[in-house]
């Protein structure tokens, strides 16, 4: 199930829906998103995208180093935001369908960002979204969940 990158731009969908993971992806795919990070991605994209995920929009203007207020500009105006946010959104949008792939369901990977994890210094994953070394941290703890690693 892909529906966080799949959702965030309907012209490169068919290049998008097929992407599992970071590993799988084709240089295709790759000039694909490097593609929709150079031209930003709308806010209605995006919108829709987090709407699925269940943040807040202060903790996604904390993720993307936005102020509330700026989110708001970018709703009320449907402007794209520049390429630094969206390859943020899109690096969250990946972890999403990789945590959804380990864990079976949106709902399991939710609860599990949102609870302290030993691992991971007695903090909750989705603190750590707000930087691509955090987001790597968070995908190397899905990846060991996967393996069955637990220490």
């Amino acid at each position: 199930m892909h529906i966080f990158v799949a959702n965030l731009n309907i012209n490169v969908m068919e290049v998008l829906e097929p992407l599992a993971s970071y590993s799988k992806a084709d240089d295709v795919q790759s000039f694909a998103l490097v593609n929709l990070v150079r031209n930003g991605i709308q806010f209605g994209a995006f919108d829709k995208m987090a709407g699925q995920c269940g943040f807040s929009m202060a903790e996604w203007a904390e993720y993307l180093h936005l102020s509330e207020r700026s989110m708001q500009r970018y709703r009320k105006e449907n402007k794209p935001f520049d390429p630094l946010q969206s390859e943020k959104i899109l690096e969250i949008a990946l972890l999403y369908n990789r945590g959804i792939e380990v864990f079976g369901n949106i709902e399991k990977f939710s609860e599990w960002l949102g609870q302290e994890n030993i691992y991971l210094g007695n903090i909750k994953p989705k603190s750590l979204l707000d930087s691509t070394f955090g987001i790597n941290l968070v995908k190397d703890e899905l990846i060991k969940i996967e393996q069955g690693i637990l220490a």
